[in-house]
């Protein structure tokens, strides 16, 4: 078993990370938890067992289940159940799960302990990590929600044998981020090290700039596309299959600024064909409402805010120029 750790001071918590990691759950609560609300959907396949008084509230399925209605019916559940600030929320699931459970208990009674066991691996290198915490608007992805850090993330890397091709191929449109935030050899590594070394990143970036007030931003790294091509497909694209083409467009559009050169894009390309990701945007989307939509996104401040590779490495840069944008799509479609 492998332990980390998020340093964030007296609200530093463990990542576990190893095959089994979800039967530790019971000694990772906060002390003193009488009950527990145990958060997941029907297919999910895994089951814990806190060791204390628990029941299970079952949420909808996908990107649609993620929206302000199941945060209501989550604390109406939980207000009826008689839940409290001195009991906890344990997501079960993937990122879907712990964005909303861990919402959800951000604003019940005002905030109470949330802890992750995270079953897919986009949620145990990404989602379940760091305090993010959010549900869907029709205009766009994530877009209410606040930091919420859990107690504890368990990754149990045994789980993600019960998940479907797809399923696994999405976590590793979030992985393959990571190979260009500074994780070497990543595609080598045997998985729990892999997903030890995601965390580690990831953890080190949250540890430095808990708020996103400025460099944690590089997580975001391909997300920008990302999350508008899951809008504008109303989802049919999964997270890291949007976020991958998202990692080519924005190495298209940094090789334009003249941040990079071909040999970093083909790089870019050979890392994400890699592992099997689409690398190309969806045929039917168009690129005007897709730029429309980088305005919606949460990095967008005063106008749009791309992240993008250079030669210092991966960093937040402001773009203007709305014909670059455009001009880049025609490298992704």
């Amino acid at each position: 078993m492998i332990e980390l750790e998020v340093p964030l001071g007296d609200r530093s918590y463990p990542v576990l990370v190893g095959s089994g990691a979800r039967h530790r759950l019971l000694e990772l609560l906060p002390v003193g938890v009488k009950r527990v609300a145990v958060v997941t959907q029907a297919s999910i396949p895994v089951t814990v067992d806190p060791g204390v008084d628990h029941r299970v509230f079952t949420m909808g399925e996908g990107e649609h289940g993620k929206d302000l209605g199941t945060i209501e019916d989550l604390c109406r559940d939980w207000a009826q159940w008689g839940l409290n600030r001195g009991d906890c929320v344990v997501a079960v699931g993937g990122g879907v799960v712990t964005d909303t459970a861990g919402f959800a208990a951000a604003v019940y009674h005002r905030g109470i302990p949330v802890v992750h066991v995270a079953t897919t691996l986009l949620a145990q290198i990404d989602a379940a990590i760091g305090g993010k915490t959010g549900v869907n608007l029709p205009e766009g992805k994530n877009l209410v929600g606040s930091f919420w850090q859990p107690s504890a993330v368990l990754c149990d890397t045994e789980v993600l044998g019960t998940l479907p091709p797809r399923e696994y191929r999405n976590g590793l449109g979030e992985m393959a981020k990571y190979a260009f935030l500074g994780v070497e050899d990543l595609a080598d590594l045997p998985l729990d090290e892999a997903v030890a070394a995601c965390v580690r990143c990831k953890a080190e970036v949250v540890g430095s700039d808990e708020r996103e007030s400025g460099r944690r931003a590089i997580l975001n790294y391909g997300h920008t596309l990302g999350h508008a091509l899951e809008t504008a497909g109303q989802y049919d694209l999964r997270h890291g299959e949007a976020v991958a083409i998202g990692l080519i467009y924005a190495a298209e559009l940094a090789r334009r600024l003249g941040r990079i050169d071909a040999a970093r894009v083909a790089e870019h390309r050979k890392v994400v064909g890699g592992y099997d990701l689409p690398m190309t945007v969806p045929p039917g989307l168009d690129p005007e409402q897709l730029v429309d939509l980088f305005t919606r996104d949460k990095k967008a401040v005063d106008g749009i805010t791309f992240v993008l590779d250079g030669p210092d490495g991966v960093e937040p840069l402001r773009i203007d120029d709305r014909k670059l944008l455009l001009g880049a799509f025609d490298a992704v479609t």
